[in-house]
């Protein structure tokens, strides 16, 4: 846990792609961050070697999740 007193940004959730992702496949961040910069979502983009993390404010998640279903990915967990 962060203290509270510690610079930092705060209220983000994360989208986790599910991994893991072979290094061959090109295009997949692009295709899941484009839909939501048409929706005006600010986005922090986390890679590791297996997988990729999309974080968003909490109170987008909602609409991060609208629009990715709307661009045809699948969306699972709690998502409020």
């Amino acid at each position: 846990m962060l203290p509270e007193e510690a610079a930092a940004r705060r209220g983000l959730r994360a989208l986790r792609v599910e991994g893991p992702l072979a290094f061959e496949e090109i295009g997949i961040l692009a295709a899941l961050l484009d839909p939501l910069a048409r929706a005006g979502l600010s986005i922090l983009a986390v890679s590791t070697y297996q997988t990729d993390y999309v974080l968003v404010e909490e109170d987008t998640l909602a609409a991060a999740a609208e629009a990715l279903r709307d661009a045809g990915h699948q969306v699972e967990g709690a998502v409020r």
